[in-house]
């Protein structure tokens, strides 16, 4: 299997389009060629590319702010001397500064198939801006680590944010290169655009099912995506985020967890198999104690439950991570009537304001709004979740690269 960045340095035909073109890079630090090099190092390495900028999203270019929400700055890279971009700073979006510095821009970011994960809202920003300024736009396409499936309730009219480029639901199935194609027909962006394909890529197949656990080492795109299990169930684990639980931030096994001081997680695990056995198929709960080191809970020992969809315990077409986390949730309400799961409008999450956290994530307050009705059952989440999973199945099959 080949990923696009290492078609293009491999095959000189690919890059004849940029001869004479002054290129620009979007990279994070698992913008890696199967060697392991970085991609602004490999290509300005073979000397026919000229390279003039570089452009860092959330945690930066090669990696410097570990925790969420951590902005960072423009500087210039000390070994090429050309200016590097922050997408997570002053700006979200790129300015026409920015956009001056380059012809084409190839974009090489390894997403989790999420629409919480805030590089595919850099693409679209680039999009957006390569449209306004005259621009071209290369996606250097990667696997979808999370792979077809696709889950959760589409986001509304109106609850657009950096973590909610468009209306899609939280697990989309789609590379980046092909999400790149529905942003353009959705949005209408006049722009030229092209996505370098990957060779080989079989999102069905196992034992990967998107990511080529056989071929190729996991490198970290953010600092607390640490490993595939992490990947699979970040559509699910992310809404931790919005809720007064710890997701593990300050442990060595972030977003692959959730607990809390105050909880009885075993309790909470029961009370899940009863609301909805089927939600908890494909993988495994293992209960767990820990004490975060920072973050949520820091320095306090925490019951909780770490989701395994891995090894033997994981079968891929069965694995729900959204629905799963939906679950414990309602089985905390269950349990603690009066418990404060939801982080208040106080914690302004990517910087929006006067909204939950909680809400932002999902793209709607009807999540939470399910979680709080006690009356509410498994049934009727499913159902409305079903209507927009279906709708987007069929929306995103001709957009299909592979």
């Amino acid at each position: 299997m080949t990923f696009g960045i290492d078609r293009l340095l491999s095959e000189p035909e690919l890059r004849r389009d940029l001869a004479g073109k002054r290129v620009a890079l979007v990279a994070h630090p698992a913008s890696v060629t199967a060697g392991l090099d970085h991609s602004l190092d490999a290509l300005v390495s073979l000397g026919d590319i000229n390279v003039t900028a570089a452009f860092g999203p959330q945690h930066g270019l090669k990696g410097d702010k570990q925790d969420n929400m951590v902005e960072s700055d423009d500087y210039v890279d000390p070994a090429y001397g050309i200016p590097v971009f922050s997408l997570y700073g002053e700006v979200r979006r790129p300015t026409g500064q920015m956009m001056s510095t380059f012809d084409v821009v190839l974009i090489d970011l390894q997403d989790l198939g999420c629409r919480i994960y805030t590089f595919i809202t850099t693409l679209l920003y680039m999009l957006e801006e390569a449209a306004r300024h005259g621009k071209t736009v290369w996606v250097l396409d990667r696997p979808n680590p999370a792979g077809r499936p696709v889950e959760g309730l589409t986001l509304l009219e109106g609850w657009e944010s950096f973590v909610g480029a468009g209306p899609i639901p939280m697990r989309h199935g789609l590379t980046l290169g092909e999400l790149g194609h529905w942003f353009i027909d959705h949005f209408k962006i006049d722009v030229d655009y092209r996505v370098i394909e990957m060779q080989g890529y079989r999102p069905d197949d196992a034992p990967g099912f998107g990511w080529p656990s056989d071929e190729r080492i996991w490198v970290n795109p953010s600092p607390n995506a640490a490993n595939l299990n992490m990947a699979r169930g970040y559509a699910g684990t992310v809404m931790v985020e919005g809720a007064t639980l710890s997701e593990g931030r300050g442990t060595t096994r972030p977003l692959e967890l959730f607990g809390a001081p105050d909880i009885d997680a075993s309790a909470v695990g029961a009370e899940m198999e009863r609301l909805a056995p089927e939600w908890l198929a494909g993988c495994k709960l293992r209960e767990i104690w820990f004490e975060p080191t920072f973050h949520k809970h820091a320095g306090k020992l925490c019951h909780g439950l770490h989701i395994h969809a891995e090894g033997g315990f994981y079968d891929h077409a069965a694995f729900k991570p959204w629905r799963l986390q939906a679950l414990a949730f309602k089985a905390i309400r269950n349990l603690y009537p009066d418990y404060p799961i939801w982080r208040g409008t106080d914690f302004k999450y990517e910087y929006t304001n006067d909204v939950l956290a909680i809400d932002v994530i999902n793209g709607s307050p009807t999540l939470r709004l399910w979680v709080d009705d006690p009356a509410a059952t498994p049934m009727e989440l499913d159902a409305l979740a079903r209507v927009d999973e279906e709708k987007w199945e069929e929306e995103r099959r001709r957009f299909l690269l592979y």
